[in-house]
């Protein structure tokens, strides 16, 4: 089990123990029980805490940060929109399979529509796309096919 397993397994240890669904913790205190860069902590927060698998990330920098994570049951159209309103202006394409992984993972979409996605805003299918502007491009693909979902 990896570091990243770890410390997720230990969050969601604790969320479960949590009154209300709700967990704050310092970082540097989880980077230190953990021995591990704070960047660690939030690679898991991205990754295993995002609004796509049902999880609200409140965060403050700083001496006395912290990481507040609330799980919400939220219905799949709100997940989408969420998910549509956070996307850039351009997103690359291991963005795109790390949000698709999730969206699979918690059932917004089924497998066959995630490998569609993924096949339409790969690099393969935007070869005739510029690289300047190929990420541009893959943003508006995915804006729109999600919102087809919705």
């Amino acid at each position: 089990m990896g570091i990243s397993d770890l410390i997720a397994a230990f969050l969601q240890d604790s969320l479960d123990e949590a009154e209300n669904g709700v967990l704050e913790v310092r970082r540097g205190d989880l980077a230190q029980r953990f021995h591990c860069a704070p960047s660690q902590i939030n690679y898991v927060m991205s990754t295993r805490f995002s609004p796509e698998r049902g999880y609200i990330i409140e965060s403050r920098r700083g001496g006395n940060g912290y990481i507040k994570i609330t799980r919400v049951h939220v219905d799949r159209e709100t997940v989408l929109m969420h998910v549509i309103n956070s996307l850039g202006a351009e997103i690359d394409f291991p963005s795109v399979r790390a949000m698709l992984s999730n969206l699979l993972h918690t059932g917004v979409l089924d497998e066959s529509t995630a490998r569609i996605l993924l096949a339409v805003t790969g690099d393969r299918a935007l070869n005739a796309v510029p690289k300047e502007t190929r990420n541009a491009v893959r943003a508006d693909i995915l804006k729109n096919a999600l919102i087809l979902q919705v």
